[in-house]
């Protein structure tokens, strides 16, 4: 460490230059220790400068209780002293003690500055205070802080993560006044309206940005994804490459969910290949979406290769590997991978839970899924209904209405619908009247549960429930909902809905439809029965 001042033929701010810059030199508590005891020695325990830098350097280091025992030696802390505290508070999860610190200085009428309000704005939006959050905004309106720009973006901050439109009509309010909006400020608000599903007021905001960044073009992809857009998100990456922006790693797992949805595999191989040739194959976040991505996509062999050449796994790794398994019926590898993962330092999460009862289910391991499923400290309700597919697939159709009626949280539809398919496959019809009648407390407009009712009473020979289910449906109006698949041909994803006759290619897909039903001397395929949706 760097010499000390003594007393004596240095002047006081000498002394305080030489502590700070050995202040800087600290490489932990100890060494800080060292220039505080000297601090003291020299009579400059009460330095608001030196106890500033020394707040910060125990911040740096999250020594927060150290950091309180330098604030609270000092008599008089100063403005730069409190907004250091506040940040140290701010940078250490420590916002309810940020907020309780700006309290104090309103109260001591140490006047407030530029660099103080962000800090206490952020812990408002972290601790989910908004009303708090407004009249901390009225301080610097009555401050003359408001227009600042550092200000101005905090403020947006805080009312765009804040839940309730109205509190996004006041960042949007904020926005509007600024003189001089940065990426920052228009990324904040395109990212707010995206994340509440808004993509029509978040692509506007999208085409007015002057100068769109990474981050605006994966706010963008990542709204349309999480809002159901899947085809809307892979417009939005073509149109980035397009433009010359480089995709990040957060672009690519945002986009990469939407080529799992549409079946998109080959946009998903570019993405790999983009990725590798960019080093971002060390990032664990875009090695689980891949691998997710090819499980979903069908391709289980590339799916297993990236997952055995992750140079580091975690939790959602091995859920992502083991639910691709299970979906595809490898539940065997499934539950071997399962085993494989217990053994690793991994602990299993109620992803990865859900994925080995589904393989288990799939695969008639009855005895394996109830070890497993009694294993569970909190099972929640998607395990219960695994299990109740597990047992109903076994025949086990009582013993899963048992499991129902004992769940401690009421089933819901998809469990009430499993138990319901596994009456008809074992033809118990006083089981599947009670699952039917739950069904249509839930979903009254589907008809689809009334069919496999009526199929559990045909397959009995009870036609006269079949006759009153028919009516049932008919008094009703009810609707089945329609099926739906795509393709992808050319990097462009097709939709089919059955029931819709949309698109210009529709009668030339109709024909070929009807040509192949003819040739596999099968019934020939209504061309109503599908459409081009896409």
């Amino acid at each position: 460490m760097r010499r000390f001042p003594k007393a004596g033929g240095w002047t006081y701010r000498e002394m305080e230059d030489n502590l700070a810059a050995a202040l800087s030199a600290c490489a932990g508590l100890s060494e800080m220790r060292k220039v505080h005891a000297r601090m003291v020695a020299l009579a400059l325990s009460q330095s608001n400068f030196l106890a500033t830098k020394l707040v910060l350097a125990c911040a740096a280091a999250a020594e927060m209780a150290y950091a309180e025992v330098i604030f609270s030696q000092v008599a008089e802390p100063n403005t730069f002293l409190f907004n250091a505290m506040i940040r140290a508070y701010s940078h250490n999860a420590g916002h309810a003690d940020a907020l309780a610190l700006y309290k104090a200085m309103l109260l001591r009428r140490v006047a407030a500055d530029r660099f103080t309000h962000p800090f206490v704005l952020k812990a408002c939006g972290a601790l989910a205070l908004p009303a708090l959050g407004t009249q901390v905004h009225a301080h610097t309106c009555k401050f003359g802080l408001d227009s600042a720009p550092v200000v101005e973006n905090s403020l947006l901050e805080m009312y765009a993560r804040s839940r309730g439109d109205h509190l996004l009509s006041d960042a949007r309010k904020v926005f509007d006044k600024m003189a001089q909006r940065d990426a920052v400020a228009w990324n904040t608000l395109i990212s707010a309206h995206a994340r509440r599903g808004q993509m029509g007021e978040a692509s506007l905001l999208f085409e007015e940005m002057p100068e769109k960044t990474v981050i605006s073009w994966t706010a963008l992809i990542s709204g349309h994804a999480s809002a159901g857009g899947h085809a809307a998100a892979l417009e939005v990456f073509h149109r980035m490459q397009r433009s010359g922006a480089k995709p990040d790693h957060v672009t690519l797992v945002s986009v990469l969910p939407a080529c799992a949805r549409l079946g998109a595999l080959e946009m998903g191989r570019w993405i790999h290949a983009f990725a590798d040739r960019n080093s971002l194959l060390g990032e664990t976040q875009v090695c689980n979406a891949l691998v997710e991505m090819y499980s979903k996509c069908g391709s289980l062999r590339e799916a297993r290769q990236m997952f055995d050449r992750m140079p580091r796994r975690d939790v959602v790794s091995w859920s992502a590997m083991i639910g691709g398994l299970a979906h595809h019926g490898r539940a065997a590898e499934a539950v071997e991978l399962f085993e494989a993962m217990r053994v690793s330092s991994v602990e299993p999460n109620g992803v990865t839970l859900l994925g080995v009862l589904s393989a288990c289910a799939h695969a008639g391991l009855t005895d394996k899924g109830m070890e497993i499923f009694a294993s569970m400290a909190r099972p929640g309700v998607e395990h219960y209904g695994c299990v109740v597919d597990l047992l109903g697939r076994a025949g086990h159709v009582r013993r899963a209405r048992q499991m129902i009626e004992e769940m401690p949280v009421p089933a819901d539809a998809a469990i009430w619908g499993s138990l319901l398919g596994a009456c008809r496959t074992h033809g118990d019809a006083e089981t599947a009247a009670v699952a039917a009648e739950r069904l249509l407390e839930l979903e009254p407009e589907d008809a689809g549960n009334c069919v496999l009712l009526s199929n559990v009473y045909a397959a009995a020979g009870s036609w006269e429930g079949v006759s009153r289910l028919r009516k049932e449906i008919r008094s009703r109006n009810m609707r089945k909902t329609p099926g739906c698949s795509s393709i992808e041909v050319g990097n462009l994803v097709k939709e089919f809905v059955a029931g819709r006759a949309w698109g210009p290619d529709f009668s030339e897909i109709s024909a070929v439809l009807e040509l192949l039903a003819s040739q596999l001397g099968g019934e020939e395929e209504d061309p109503a029965a599908i459409g081009n949706h896409g």
